[in-house]
């Protein structure tokens, strides 16, 4: 038994009781309500996006570590927590088949109700990272155009490859983002969705946001919108949250409470390396090769139905595992449950013969 005091969100899946047996106490409280009382004596921190980490929440805490189950950390003040010598890890790629799956059926939803053919159209991919790469590999086994936008892996790795972001915009059909929220520097992301950018966007061209709502200026998208400057928007995150913009929300062609990557494998994936940092740090073996045993199981394999063109095959397809549309209702019947719908999100598995490149992949 380590003598640490643990402290953890209450709605990080699978973790009640895997950490209770090796340390002296395991607390569990609401992330948007974990404050500098409840850490103060705990060593320990495991989060999600509604703990804002900072020297507000841990100047007088004995926190020396902080796990998040998530892919992004713009909650974690890390220069603050690196000032303090305090160890912090996010869960890079947790959640990026979660993700893939969403846009998967996002794309084919969007084509089915524009009227036209994912192939041969222009997909441009902002942020190349671990969910960004899946979404462009996507889009090419589908036959599309991908322009892939990371100026910081361009910068690394040479242009071969990557687009301007101008050049990018004015050609997609399809512009997606996937990259972290930033307000400073030469890769600042907050509002990086501006009226100039969808000014340089088709007017038949589809505007899909998974990353942060701050990404994309409210705003200006609405404008666009009412003017039909760009023909739809895909929106899962939102400036505000869980306040959303109700207007935006009427507007948007698919709106979701964020919860693209609230795959139950991506959340198993989130809360396992969490887990097993922890054991490795702690040096508690069973805790450094822990993944949960039994994940509820998904819905049965249904027949490829050849006999559909590939496109539509693939909608009825990945719909048997993943209604996106269900999501869409339950947020337009009630916003006001942004917080809820997140927290009680159904289960929802990824299917296994996600191969992309077959008819129902």
């Amino acid at each position: 038994m380590i003598d640490k005091i643990v402290v953890a969100d209450d709605r990080i899946p699978f973790l009640k009781g895997v950490l209770e047996p090796y340390f002296r106490e395991v607390r569990y409280c609401p992330g948007a309500k974990i404050t500098a009382d409840t850490v103060r004596d705990a060593a320990i921190l495991i989060t999600r996006t509604r703990t804002r980490c900072n020297a507000g929440l841990l100047a007088d805490s004995r926190v020396e570590m902080i796990q998040t189950a998530t892919i992004g950390y713009d909650h974690l003040d890390t220069a603050y927590l690196d000032s303090r010598g305090i160890r912090w890890n996010n869960s890079p790629g947790c959640n990026a088949p979660s993700v893939r799956q969403y846009l998967a059926a996002a794309l084919l939803e969007t084509a089915r109700r524009h009227h036209f053919q994912l192939a041969g159209k222009t997909l441009a991919v902002v942020g190349v990272g671990q969910v960004g790469s899946r979404v462009a590999a996507l889009g090419r086994s589908w036959g599309m155009r991908v322009l892939p936008v990371d100026p910081p892996r361009a910068r690394a790795e040479g242009n071969a490859g990557f687009f301007p972001l101008e050049q990018a915009v004015r050609q997609a059909d399809i512009l997606t983002f996937h990259v972290p929220l930033s307000s400073n520097g030469p890769d600042a992301t907050w509002h990086l969705a501006d009226a100039e950018l969808l000014a340089g966007m088709k007017p038949t061209a589809l505007l899909f946001n998974t990353s942060r709502g701050e990404v994309v200026d409210t705003a200006a998208l609405k404008q666009a919108l009412h003017r039909h400057r760009i023909a739809g928007a895909v929106l899962d995150v939102w400036e505000n949250e869980p306040d959303i913009d109700r207007e935006l929300l009427d507007l948007a062609d698919i709106a979701t409470p964020h919860i693209a990557g609230y795959s139950t494998d991506g959340k198993a994936n989130g809360t396992a390396q969490c887990v097993n940092r922890i054991g490795q740090a702690c040096g508690i073996p069973e805790l450094a090769e822990w993944y949960p045993a039994d994940l509820p199981p998904g819905p049965p394999e249904p027949p490829v139905a050849r006999d559909l063109p590939p496109e539509e095959a693939r909608r009825r397809y990945l719909a048997n595992w993943y209604d996106i549309m269900q999501d869409d209702a339950v947020l337009r019947r009630d916003p006001a449950c942004f917080e809820r719908l997140r927290a009680d999100y159904r289960v929802r598995r990824e299917p296994p013969r996600f191969t992309l490149t077959d008819q129902a992949g």
